[in-house]
């Protein structure tokens, strides 16, 4: 294994405030991790996040005020290299699923040993995954055999109001106007939002909307 020459930058969301003092104290005896900064909430991760520029964020998947899996997809819209890995107290497999769609690296019970989510945290700041292979091939196989409008269930809300205005044929920076966003920001968002559709350019996804109004008054 490679020496890595600074400590692996690591941020942690967990609404209780001992879970995340265990996960931190787990971490930085390791002496090859730093905890820099820390959330109780959806909101605080996504205010913070991008100013710290950790390459691991540990996840809890249901918060007070949001959930790990949103908070997840909306980090990795503004920062693709970030690794996200998924801490629960459930065994949910549509929240796997949802983990998977958001982009998670890896997806975790609480109730795993100390050394493991050592390791899962490792494992992740290095560009694995932590996600059976066989559940991923069962999601990709399950998003493939949709149709369209439950492909959509995969999108944030923010992605299906981006979707919509590809739809009227807006540009990025057309949209990045409307929904006061960067336009590398709104570039981002529909890679993923595109990704997350099975679909490779713009026009189809344009077209999608047309095909899916066309059959349906609303499919929010």
């Amino acid at each position: 294994m490679a020496q890595h020459d600074s400590p692996i930058r690591v941020f942690l969301m967990d609404d209780h405030e001992v879970v995340r003092r265990g996960l931190k104290d787990l971490l930085e005896i390791e002496g090859e991790f730093e905890v820099v900064g820390e959330a109780a909430t959806a909101a605080q991760a996504l205010a913070r996040v991008p100013a710290l520029k950790p390459q691991v964020a540990v996840l809890d998947v249901r918060l007070p005020d949001g959930d790990g899996v949103t908070v997840c997809r909306e980090l990795r819209s503004q920062m693709p290299e970030l690794a996200c890995l998924m801490l629960t107290s459930f065994s949910d497999d549509e929240a796997l699923f949802d983990s998977i769609m958001a982009g998670a690296s890896g997806y975790l019970l609480k109730q795993v040993g100390g050394m493991d989510l050592v390791g899962a945290v490792r494992t992740v700041a290095a560009g694995g995954s932590l996600i059976d292979p066989k559940l991923t091939a069962a999601v990709m196989a399950r998003l493939r055999a949709g149709e369209p409008k439950d492909r959509l269930s995969a999108l944030s809300a923010q992605e299906r109001r981006i979707l919509d205005l590809i739809g009227e044929g807006l540009t990025n920076r057309q949209i990045g106007e409307r929904l006061f966003l960067a336009e590398k920001t709104v570039k981002n968002y529909v890679s993923s939002l595109l990704s997350k559709l099975g679909i490779e350019r713009r026009v189809q996804a344009a077209v999608m909307v047309s095909e899916i109004k066309s059959t349906s008054h609303s499919y929010g």
